[in-house]
């Protein structure tokens, strides 16, 4: 009796899988409204330098006559790049001569400004306060903002590295439990953050915490899941990350100041932190690493929960071992990066997922930037992201079902870098049709991630899942930094950082076809596991081979 049996002996799609589905996907989409929330948190208003006649009204009260806001504005603050006023720069003195209406632009200088040494003046009208307002981040400031994003992928970077072997060694209920409370407290904490080093050290453990739910929560979900419904879980999973893309839209709407948008989307993890206490840990994971006892408390709790109780006398300590001797005399071998690398049938698993995962982060974040080109406002920009997201992964669920893994994962990739590569072709002023082809390379990514998720847990066994989900996870994370820096290639040209982005997903769905197939395949609790699987795809694919050839004589 393998794991498998014994899941659809204590049920594997029952009363339990469906409250923990609903637990950890609501959880999962306030968690991830922290991925994209400086959007809305950092947002840069409209601002100029701070002046005496514009802001001073004892400096308004010396000026003889009365003119208008405009006129003021004309003599206090010179005409920047775009002709408007300039956001970094104002007059060391009133030009009094600019009120001419013959005054040309070589009516002053340069050397009549000065730098805002005044501070500056921010338009409050769409947000009352942002990080970019209460810091100064702007002008020589203004590189701040895109390091403090860097940070925070970088938590996530380390956090995958570090939560996928604390979960493999400690437990995946114990880290996921920790981890939201890690984003409750620091997410709160960064609401009253005193300094701008302050705040980031704070969002960057925070995404340290990120990390660990998001692996930890799929993680639980596949190995409470029997096979039969596990896409339709891994699917629904996914959705949370397009509803958290409404959650965010819809709460920073209605929140516009950074300290209360913050404190919105983390003081709600304080209720997953509590009712993270009532989820089960996965009995797979005990039964490989040798805790039996424990294994036995919770598929019988499991069992309960599925009104499946005349099972309990089936469960015994004697039954779990036998059914699981040679599982727990491999579990109990210390998991580590090197086995995933030295074995040759995971190696290839390893590089080959691992590279999915980078394209993922790279082009998604890639073309995440290019979405603001929409020219929508921040608001719809962030919906249309969910809307797009949405129908992607719920096809996804039926290509699964029909198609397989292999051939999902490898179609997702090739369809968003075609669509990516098809805008290098396409000319600038048919923006409709550029606009279609992102949206549409958008959803090939949204699928990606759902196969991605999916087909990465099924690939490794129990007791090295959560290393090679982590190894995954920071890959995904070093590709979501390196992404934005690829449009620095824009002054070569246009289509430079697109065909960048396209290749990367064109060679990665390529090079999925070398994975083996997992639709319907029991998920692998041992390396050896992995390696039966193979042999018995082997066999069939040689006893395929025979056949085909004696029906040629």
């Amino acid at each position: 009796m393998a794991f498998s049996e014994l899941l659809d002996l204590v049920g594997g799609l029952g009363r339990f899988q469906v409250l923990q589905t609903v637990t950890l996907m609501v959880s999962l989409m306030w968690v991830v409204t922290q991925n994209m929330l400086e959007n809305f948190s950092a947002a840069v208003p409209s601002h100029r330098c701070w002046a005496p006649l514009l802001d001073d009204s004892t400096a308004q009260a010396g000026i003889s006559g009365e003119l208008s806001p405009e006129a003021l504005l004309a003599v206090s603050i010179p005409p920047g790049p775009n002709q408007r006023p300039h956001q970094c720069r104002r007059f060391r003195q009133p030009q009094w001569q600019l009120l001419d209406p013959n005054a040309t632009a070589s009516s002053w200088s340069e050397a009549d400004t000065e730098p805002c040494v005044d501070g500056w003046v921010y338009d409050r009208s769409t947000f009352t306060s942002t990080i970019v307002t209460k810091w100064d981040l702007v002008c020589d400031s203004h590189a701040l903002k895109p390091m403090a994003q860097s940070i925070y992928l970088a938590g996530i970077l380390v956090g995958a590295a570090a939560c996928g072997p604390a979960s493999d060694r400690l437990g995946r209920r114990l880290v996921l439990t920790w981890s939201y409370l890690q984003i409750a407290v620091t997410g709160t904490a960064a609401a009253f953050a005193p300094a701008f080093p302050v705040y980031c050290l704070l969002r960057f453990l925070l995404a340290f915490a990120v990390a660990g739910v998001i692996m930890n929560t799929d993680s639980l979900l596949m190995e409470w899941t029997a096979a039969r419904a596990r896409t339709l879980v891994m699917t629904l999973n996914s959705l949370g990350f397009s509803f958290g893309h409404f959650l965010l839209a819809a709460v920073a709407y209605g929140v516009r100041d950074c300290t209360l948008l913050q404190l919105a989307v983390s003081v709600p993890l304080f209720l997953s932190f509590l009712c993270s206490w009532w989820l089960a840990e996965s009995a797979r994971w005990l039964l490989t690493t040798g805790r039996l006892d424990q294994a036995l408390q919770e598929l019988r709790r499991v069992a309960a929960i599925n009104r499946k109780g005349a099972v309990w006398d089936s469960l015994t300590p004697e039954v779990l071992f036998s059914a699981m001797q040679e599982e727990l005399r491999v579990g109990q071998v210390p998991a580590s990066l090197g086995t995933l690398l030295r074995i040759p049938g995971l190696r290839l698993r390893t590089c080959i997922s691992t590279l999915c995962w980078f394209a993922f982060g790279f082009t998604f974040f890639g073309l995440a930037l290019d979405l603001q080109a929409l020219g929508s406002n921040i608001f719809l920009l962030q919906t249309l992201i969910g809307i797009v997201d949405i129908p992607a992964k719920t096809g996804t669920l039926l290509l699964l079902t029909h198609l397989g893994r292999r051939p999902t994962q490898a179609a997702s990739l090739l369809l968003a870098g075609l669509c990516i590569l098809a805008n290098t072709l396409v000319p600038q002023e048919m923006g409709a049709l550029c606009s279609a082809l992102a949206v549409l390379g958008l959803g090939g990514l949204g699928a990606t991630y759902t196969c991605i998720i999916i087909y990465s847990g099924e690939l490794f066994p129990t007791v090295l899942r959560m290393t090679a989900v982590g190894l995954g996870q920071m890959a995904a994370r070093g590709g979501a930094i390196l992404g934005p820096l690829v449009r620095l290639l824009n002054v070569h040209g246009p289509w430079l950082p697109l065909l960048v982005y396209g290749m990367v997903s064109v060679l990665s769905g390529l090079a999925t076809l070398l994975l083996p197939e997992t639709q319907n395949l029991p998920l692998p609790d041992t390396i050896q596991d992995v390696q039966n699987q193979a042999v018995k795809v082997a066999t069939h694919g040689t006893l395929g081979n025979s056949i085909l050839k004696s029906t040629r004589f």
